[in-house]
């Protein structure tokens, strides 16, 4: 069996356009006829360039080989040219194509993906979602007046009413803004906001659902405890990426310093920075996001690394749905699953790009038995929603922030 052809979608996500502006998707097809669908989250370039760069080392490293072979794929693109270390934008490209490889071997072999990976742990995965508008958009820069991120009322409300749908677990980022010269000391009004917000949800949910506190690496380590300090009486099960990723000893300081687990991953790429993560125990929760961690094999090592240390595994995905496809079948194999991103109930345009929707019930992501990542994505959708732009998937402001 050999990969004879590659094809790459750029999708625009239409209004509200939960999970980001498009999605980038990728079709693998073998000799045999067999296709794989993989999905990159994109990072440092322009949609249209990642597709390029996903073709560009297909055609290096996967096209005439045995999409088996998954092994010898990544360290051969993990070292593409003379590299061999973390690289972000190569590995979100190598994760949508093996993931898109793992599809072709769970097709051929009539499995699931989780039953080729030690087997499924979990029949039910435990999901939360974030808190987003009622209507409109969810971006944040096209909010604008009283709203669910700051707006301490609306976001009870919103967490009440994704309760009563079936979620145990809500997360926010009221934080204030993250920008290109981050760490910097939280605002006064941001930590203000950031606890009322806080404290409204859990008097409003009680003990019936978990509070993620979702951050984007805005603070210094001393900026992130005085964040922690303002909503630790109200018991947040994470505080996410407190610090940026760049110096995991840093976040380290953060994790000794309070008593909220401290959650990171989304920025972080293969084992080797993950492994820095749990070398200076700067968290206890990680947040591989497969569509650009290196892939369902490399963060299967990852949660294999982590287990040995009691850090348990999140899924994270503000993308489309194949890499929510792909952490559903990484997460029902692994003993230290803790709980999965959710895009809502993977429904509105997450639903239109499948032929069969993921399956939501009472707040759990219920695996597929399907072969492969027990999903289709319909490509007379994506062909329809081209994504014509150059934005950056998300951007941070470009100025530094000051009280």
């Amino acid at each position: 069996m050999k990969i004879t052809d590659v094809k790459t979608w750029v999708v625009g996500n239409p209004p509200p356009g939960i999970g980001g502006k498009y999605f980038i998707f990728v079709k693998l097809t073998t000799d045999g006829g067999v296709h794989g669908y993989g999905e990159a989250y994109s990072a440092t370039f322009g949609p249209h360039v990642t597709a390029r760069m996903i073709e560009d080392c297909a055609g290096r490293y996967l096209v005439g080989q045995d999409p088996h072979d998954i092994e010898t794929f990544f360290r051969r693109a993990y070292s593409s040219g003379f590299s061999q270390r973390p690289d972000i934008s190569m590995m979100g490209c190598v994760s949508a194509l093996e993931m898109a490889c793992w599809d072709i071997v769970g097709k051929e072999a009539g499995k699931p993906v989780y039953k080729l990976l030690g087997g499924q742990v979990h029949e039910t995965l435990r999901s939360y979602t974030y808190l987003y508008p009622h209507e409109g958009s969810v971006h944040t820069e096209d909010v604008s007046g009283r709203n669910v991120y700051n707006d301490p009322d609306l976001a009870a409300e919103c967490a009440i009413e994704y309760v009563r749908q079936g979620f145990d677990a809500v997360k926010l980022d009221p934080a204030g803004p993250y920008t290109a010269f981050d760490g910097h000391q939280p605002r006064l009004v941001d930590i203000e906001t950031s606890a009322a917000m806080v404290k409204a949800i859990r008097e409003a949910v009680g003990t019936k659902a978990d509070i993620l506190f979702g951050t984007h690496g805005q603070f210094t380590a001393s900026g992130a405890l005085r964040m922690a300090r303002a909503i630790e009486p109200y018991d947040p099960l994470w505080f996410e990426e407190p610090v940026p990723p760049d110096m995991p000893e840093v976040m380290a300081q953060v994790a000794r310093g309070t008593s909220i687990p401290i959650a990171t991953g989304e920025r972080l790429t293969t084992k080797w920075e993950f492994a820095r993560i749990i070398e200076n125990r700067a968290a206890t929760i990680l947040q591989p996001d497969l569509g650009r961690s290196g892939g369902i094999l490399e963060t299967k090592k990852i949660a294999a690394m982590a287990e040995a240390y009691h850090i348990q595994i999140a899924p994270h995905c503000y993308c489309g749905p194949i890499v929510g496809a792909a952490n559903i079948q990484l997460a029902a194999t692994l003993p230290n699953f803790l709980i999965l991103e959710s895009l809502k109930q993977w429904d509105g345009f997450h639903a239109d790009l499948l032929k069969t929707k993921i399956e939501w019930q009472d707040g759990h992501v219920i695996p597929s038995k399907e072969p492969g990542l027990g999903v289709e994505l319909d490509e007379a959708v994506c062909e329809a929603h081209p994504y014509d732009g150059s934005a950056l998937h998300l951007q941070m402001a470009q100025s530094p922030l000051f009280p």
